[in-house]
C-alpha cells in the first residue's frame, strides 16, 4: 500500500491556502497544516523556522512575487539561500491570480466573460488581482460583479467576497495540470511538489 505523505505549508492569504490545497491533492499528497494566511511579513518572519521544519518533514511555502523583488530568482535568494531537503519555497509570478487565468476556459465559464479577455500569458500581467476584478466588471453574470468588484467608492480594491467567489472557483473547476501548461512558476510548483510527495527531496 502506498504511504500517502502529508505536507505542511504556509501561504499569505486563504485564496493562497485554497490553491496550495488543490495543488496538493493533484500531486498525490495529503495537506498537513497550513501556517500564515496573514500577509508576506508574517511569513518573512517565520521562514527560518518553517526551513527548519522541512529538515524532518515534507514542507511547501508560496510567496507572491508581487514587486517585492525584480524576479523569483533573486526573492528565493533574498528569503531562503539554503533551503532544507524538504523544502518546496515557491515564488508566484506575479501573484496567485495569475495561475488562476492560466486555465483560460474554466475560468471564463466561471466568471462570465468571453475566453479571449482573459490575459494568455498571465505571468507578465503586473498585478494579476486588478484584473481579474476588471474581467469580473465585465461579467454577464450579475452575482459575479456583485460578489467579486468593489462597490464604487468603498475605497476596496475588491469586492466583499472576492476571495470566497474565486476559492469556489480553485475547489470546483481550476485544472492546476492545464494551468501548469501556461504558467511556469506553476509547473515548477508542481514539479517540485510531486518530487516531495514521491519521497525524494525538492531540490
Amino acid at each position: 500500500m502506498r504511504v500517502v505523505r502529508v505536507v505542511s505549508a504556509a501561504v499569505e492569504g486563504i485564496l493562497d491556502a485554497a490553491v496550495i490545497q488543490r495543488l496538493i491533492a493533484e500531486c498525490g499528497g495529503e495537506t498537513g497544516t497550513i501556517y500564515g494566511q496573514t500577509g508576506k511579513d508574517f511569513l518573512r518572519e517565520r521562514i527560518h523556522g518553517y526551513n527548519n521544519a522541512a529538515r524532518h518533514s515534507p514542507w511547501i511555502v508560496l510567496v507572491d512575487l508581487d514587486s517585492s523583488a525584480e524576479c523569483a530568482p533573486s526573492l528565493r535568494a533574498a528569503w531562503i539561500p539554503h533551503p532544507a531537503p524538504q523544502m518546496c519555497f515557491r515564488v508566484v509570478v506575479r501573484a496567485v491570480e495569475a495561475w488562476l487565468m492560466a486555465d483560460a476556459q474554466t475560468l471564463s465559464s466561471f466568471l462570465g466573460v468571453p475566453r479571449t479577455q482573459i490575459p494568455a500569458a498571465p505571468e507578465n500581467v503586473h498585478d494579476p488581482k486588478r484584473v481579474m476584478v476588471d474581467l469580473a466588471r465585465r461579467s454577464r453574470k450579475r452575482n459575479i460583479r456583485m460578489d467579486i468588484v468593489p462597490r464604487e467608492g468603498s475605497g476596496r480594491t475588491a469586492g466583499p467576497v472576492y476571495a470566497t467567489r474565486l476559492i469556489e472557483y480553485v475547489q470546483s473547476r481550476w485544472r492546476p495540470v492545464v494551468a501548469a501548461d501556461n504558467t511556469e512558476s506553476l509547473r515548477r510548483a508542481v514539479d517540485c511538489l510531486r518530487r516531495l510527495v514521491g519521497g525524494r527531496n525538492a531540490v
